[in-house]
């Protein structure tokens, strides 16, 4: 497959609901969110709502701009054409394991329909010389929102009743970094058997780095996932090395590896990769790598870096990207994903599905 990657680059005009979605993901809204997600593994620690009818993850900022008067957002004192709905407390947060385990600390409703958690919460890379600069996966943990290692018969457990009472659609599992071979795909591969036990034919995403044995991905698939997630954040060397001192030990070439032998076994388009814009990174650069990934099958995940609470950037000051910058990329890359007809959607579960983090959805991708 061959994609032409100059695309409508030389025009500086970017589609004004981009724009208007891109600050949004960036600056957020001065709101209340019944939906939150405080901490973890993943880009935002925002407010979950429906933006125009889709899942969005907003920070919910008092300093933001943005503003919502009946349903609408305003900019002052200006409607800018965009509904926002918070989306509701779920049911299933109300209940506990036998054993007094609150179902929110075991996993949390992102967007509308998605049940998202993170097997282990832990990482052997979080100790401060190799933790990821945008990382707080420990940080929920030290903070009590969750546990550190959700069995597979508790995920089975909220999935089912997440399911049943608030009309979950997908499951996303991710997990931290274990100091096996595997680096946390066998825990993967348990949890979504007892997962798909309990709740036959639900979409699972599963997330985690290159397994050191490649024959892992394989065991995903047979074990029943739908689709994989293979993160790698940063295709320039200098930007993985600075911002992800431990991951940007395992080689690019071991994530192309991974990245071709999921598509073999997932299929074409049930694959995908975290891109972040606002590392550093030059943006044409990231859009050719982006480009590459389409025609490997893999489904790039452009999503703006945001500074969470928590983690060593906001630490040392760093700020998110301009939305002019965040706008550029995206509606870059979700051309190119149109041309090869790649959607989100069609990942049928996982981060790309739900779509909330990213403005590839607003853009087409």
């Amino acid at each position: 497959m061959s994609i032409d990657t100059g695309q409508e680059r030389n025009s500086t005009a970017v589609d004004v609901r981009i724009m208007t979605r891109a600050e949004l993901a960036l600056h957020g809204v001065r709101m209340d969110a019944e939906v939150a997600r405080p901490a973890g593994a993943g880009p935002s620690d925002d407010g979950h709502v429906l933006v125009d009818g889709a899942g969005a993850a907003l920070p919910t900022n008092p300093a933001s701009p943005y503003s919502v008067r009946d349903g609408r957002v305003w900019l002052g004192e200006e409607d800018v054409g965009v509904e926002i709905t918070p989306v509701r407390r779920p049911r299933f947060y109300d209940l506990s394991t036998a054993d007094g385990v609150r179902y929110e600390r075991i996993a949390r409703l992102h967007g509308a329909d998605v049940l998202a958690t993170t097997v282990v919460q832990t990482c052997v890379r979080y100790a401060e010389s190799d933790r990821c600069r945008f990382c707080t996966i420990e940080e929920s943990l030290r903070g009590g929102a969750t546990v550190a290692a959700k069995t597979p018969a508790q995920l089975a457990e909220v999935a089912a009743a997440a399911v049943r009472l608030d009309g979950v659609r997908q499951m996303v599992l991710t997990t931290g970094t274990t100091a096996g071979p595997d680096r946390g795909a066998r825990n993967l591969a348990r949890s979504v058997r007892a997962v798909l036990a309990a709740v036959p034919g639900l979409p699972i995403q599963v997330q985690c780095e290159p397994p050191g044995e490649l024959r892992w991905i394989g065991e995903l698939e047979a074990a029943g996932a739908t689709a994989i997630g293979i993160h790698v954040e940063a295709l320039d060397e200098q930007v993985r090395r600075r911002w992800m001192p431990g991951k940007s030990q395992v080689p690019l070439a071991e994530y192309e590896a991974a990245w071709d032998e999921a598509v073999r076994v997932f299929g074409h388009n049930r694959v995908s990769t975290y891109l972040l814009v606002g590392l550093g990174e030059d943006p044409d650069e990231l859009i050719d790598g982006a480009a590459g990934l389409i025609e490997r099958g893999v489904y790039p995940f452009v999503v703006p870096f945001r500074p969470m609470a928590g983690t060593l950037a906001a630490r040392d000051g760093v700020e998110a990207p301009s939305g002019e910058l965040l706008a550029y990329v995206t509606d870059a890359v979700a051309g190119l994903l149109r041309r090869a007809g790649m959607s989100g959607a069609d990942q049928g579960a996982g981060c790309a599905a739900c779509g909330a983090c990213s403005v590839l959805r607003t853009a087409g991708g």
